[in-house]
């Protein structure tokens, strides 16, 4: 696991996605594959399919330009990615990052990165929506696929454009899942140098209570400044509404949704055995990762 790979596509996030990576490959201090897949195009209609309204001379010639048409495109689509992966190597190059190499795949984007996986530190990848799908409605279903396939972490740059984060929430329930998040954040230093936030959803009981307390142990014994905050109510509507129910108290923590606070990284374990499990597998991975603006790390 030696290397982050940043999957790019030249689509709005594409900036955000290369600056995520470069920053992630500076702190661990692993060198940087920008990394640019080329999946197959939607079909177009066999020829067959006008046999009713086309005479055989003219199903030759339309089979014809349907066979340029589709040559013309593939060229166009491997010029174009050439052009995204050098735009990306002087990006990350100029953001500081000493290894910067890049290649260019053909094939379904999580395959390659289940082919990839075993020399991964982290992937980085984009979300995307379109305006008839908001993200508040529906996933980027590229995501969605790349964090149910992989096990390496995984950054998602939900927003256009890079901005350091200089604080962190860890989505916390104290389940099994949860306490390997924690240790895993604890072990790299990816985050290390910046002040954590551990927030949990549900009834202030003493169980909770110590939940908190051992993470903040885990992470104070591994030089992390931490705060705690436990949440009434259920984790779906809690955790995106964290921030913003606590005001200028916690302005460094942010930018989730469009409030004043701002420069937030949002850390979460995904698809545990826990109440958090529910808010990830059919909504803490979904949910949050459709609500956020802020950039979210997936933890297996």
């Amino acid at each position: 696991m030696n290397k982050v790979y940043a999957c790019i596509d030249g689509l709005a996030t594409t900036s955000a996605v290369i600056d995520w990576a470069a920053w992630s490959a500076r702190r661990l201090s692993v060198p940087l594959e920008l990394l640019h897949v080329l999946e197959r195009p939607p079909e177009l209609p066999h020829v067959g399919d006008y046999s009713g309204a086309l005479g055989l001379g003219a199903q030759e010639v339309l089979l014809q330009q349907l066979s340029a048409l589709d040559e013309q495109r593939g060229k166009l689509a491997q010029e174009a990615g050439r052009q995204i992966l050098q735009n990306a190597r002087d990006r990350a190059s100029a953001a500081g990052v000493q290894q910067v190499d890049g290649r260019m795949r053909h094939g379904e984007l999580v395959d390659t990165l289940l082919e990839l996986e075993p020399d991964a530190r982290l992937f980085v990848l984009g979300e995307h929506y379109h305006a008839s799908s908001p993200r508040r409605i529906h996933l980027d279903h590229h995501v969605e696929r790349v964090i149910r396939a992989v096990k390496r972490p995984v950054l998602v740059a939900t927003a256009d454009q890079f901005v350091a984060p200089e604080r962190f929430v860890i989505a916390y329930d104290g389940s099994a899942t949860a306490r390997k998040t924690v240790d895993m954040v604890a072990a790299s230093p990816l985050l290390q140098g910046l002040p954590a936030l551990v927030a949990m959803v549900g009834a202030d009981t003493p169980t909770a209570q110590n939940a908190l307390q051992d993470a903040r142990h885990i992470l104070q014994g591994a030089g992390f400044a931490v705060e705690t905050t436990l949440l009434p109510g259920e984790p779906e509507q809690a955790l995106p509404d964290l921030l913003p129910s606590q005001g200028a108290a916690l302005l460094v923590m942010g930018a989730y949704g469009h409030s004043r606070i701002r420069h937030l990284l949002l850390v979460m374990g995904a698809y545990g055995h826990s109440r958090i499990r529910h808010l990830m597998v059919g909504s803490t991975t979904t949910t949050l990762l459709r609500l956020s603006t802020a950039p979210v790390l997936v933890l297996r």
